[in-house]
């Protein structure tokens, strides 16, 4: 019987799983309020400078093994942003907080693009794949 989702997609769904019970192993989100971060760079934990990297100027995402590159981007008002999906497997892009939703990328090369009117901070995700995360940061 044919699975209903390829090797790939079960492999990035085990991956999640295993990030997560490690997460929660080494106490998760609760240890970055308790612990410094120096103790936190001990335990091979990412610090909070390397947990959110500085957003990148440019106005082009790629999906790519399941993730998007560069997860945050900054640009200014008035700017196209376009994803483009690289992956063998559909992603879509999708906000609540600027009303956006992609149609589904399926197939490689798919691309959808979106105009950021106005300054802020809008945060998206794949409705496929909720653990896939990005942010554009708009600015005047």
């Amino acid at each position: 019987m044919p699975l209903p989702f390829s090797r790939r997609a079960l492999a990035a769904a085990a991956l999640s799983a295993v990030a997560a019970t490690s997460l929660a192993a080494c106490g998760g989100a609760t240890n970055a309020a308790t612990n410094p971060p120096a103790a936190q760079a001990a335990h091979g934990e990412a610090t909070g400078a390397e947990a959110s990297a500085a957003p990148v100027a440019t106005s082009t995402v790629t999906i790519d093994n399941f993730a998007f590159a560069p997860a945050a981007i900054t640009v200014k008002a008035g700017t196209t942003v376009t994803w483009t999906n690289k992956d063998e497997e559909p992603h879509s892009v999708v906000s609540s907080d600027e009303p956006m939703r992609s149609p589904t990328l399926a197939g490689q090369n798919t691309t959808f693009s979106h105009t950021f009117a106005r300054p802020g901070r809008y945060a998206y995700n794949c409705g496929i794949h909720p653990f896939m995360h990005g942010t554009v940061e708009v600015t005047a």
